[in-house]
């Protein structure tokens, strides 16, 4: 923990003025917002899955204690003061913010890639029930209330069709009904997005989308649009789910190179030979499969298989925080001496 916390200070430093903004001037003192930011990090490297959770442990765990600068003696505040005050932190750019600026610690020790990545989205799971997931606001098609109500009503959904056209979920209006694979079960989801860059397996930019078919290519060309360097021509690899014509068009108006994999569902491929046998195509190919590795640490120790936040933007929120975390965690094993 010392060489990420040597990190965290760092980035935290860059972000001292907008922390100031976050203060304030009446009232009841509040989190100082770089703890909040520490203790968040110590939840997602810790795989700790509530808040009181966590205040339990900073009651009696010297190290987390030290880490997010609380002394022996010092108290730990409420759980419900804890998340009003996180609360606030979601309403700004805050993860955005520490995200760039741990990335400007790895570009500055040479451990990114400036001409080569990797594009890549995963199902986040919406914090919503299926049977939250009913039709919109229109009495004439709403079936008669369960004979059985309560908190949790006997429903039949056989042979009823349910799509986003006509339904919504209660409890997260903006999740989608959603499934990336054939035979798989649809889930209320959103869909996250990264790309990494091939040299290290960094993660260079996030972004969190409503679920759709075209979700993935739509945030990949977003992303490729914010790839520095200007008109120097980069290549992006991806799965065959990114293998069409269109987005192997934008992408190449963008002076990107689309290494994308060959489908073969007997859908025409988007790519040729002219890609296809360059030798960077087949280091692309191999590269592009350690983008899983972000998705597993993403959601088997940040919490990220399954969010606990509504709405786009904080689930977004804490997707971006998560991928600045694994990247502390990748920068730390990268820079960690020869033993």
């Amino acid at each position: 923990m010392r060489p990420i916390r040597q990190m965290v200070d760092e980035a935290l430093q860059a972000l001292d003025g907008r922390f100031n903004e976050l203060y304030d001037e009446e009232g009841r003192k509040s989190i100082p917002p770089e703890r909040l930011l520490r203790a968040l990090l110590l939840q997602m490297l810790y795989t700790i899955r509530s808040e009181r959770m966590l205040m339990e442990q900073l009651e009696y765990n010297l190290l987390f204690r030290w880490f997010v600068g609380l002394s022996i003696n010092d108290a730990v505040w409420h759980a419900t003061v804890f998340t009003k005050n996180r609360d606030r932190l979601l309403e700004g750019e805050i993860a955005a913010e520490f995200f760039r600026a741990v990335l400007k610690q790895a570009r500055r020790k040479r451990l990114l890639s400036n001409e080569h990545f990797t594009v890549d989205g995963t199902l986040i799971e919406a914090w919503a029930g299926q049977k939250s997931f009913q039709l919109k606001d229109d009495d004439t098609l709403k079936p008669p209330p369960p004979p059985d109500p309560g908190s949790n009503p006997t429903v039949n959904y056989r042979k009823q069709k349910r799509a986003n056209d006509t339904h919504q979920s209660t409890t997260d209006p903006m999740a989608r009904l959603f499934k990336k694979t054939r035979g798989a079960e649809a889930k209320l989801c959103y869909l996250g997005h990264v790309l990494t860059e091939n040299r290290n397996g960094l993660v260079v930019n996030t972004r969190v989308t409503l679920a759709s078919g075209t979700a993935e290519r739509d945030a990949a060309i977003a992303m490729a649009d914010q790839i520095p360097g200007g008109s120097k021509r980069v290549s992006v690899g991806a799965d065959r789910a990114y293998d069409t014509r269109d987005f192997v068009e934008q992408m190449r108006q963008r002076c990107v190179t689309p290494h994308v994999a060959q489908n073969d569902t007997g859908r025409r491929s988007g790519i040729d030979a002219r890609t296809t046998a360059h030798p960077g195509y087949a280091i692309s190919q191999r590269k592009r499969k350690r983008v899983e590795e972000v998705f597993g640490w993403m959601k088997t120790i940040a919490l990220q298989r399954k969010t606990r936040f509504k709405g786009p933007d904080k689930v977004g929120w804490m997707f971006t925080f998560a991928a600045a975390a694994y990247n502390l965690v990748r920068m730390r094993n990268l820079l960690a001496p020869a033993t």
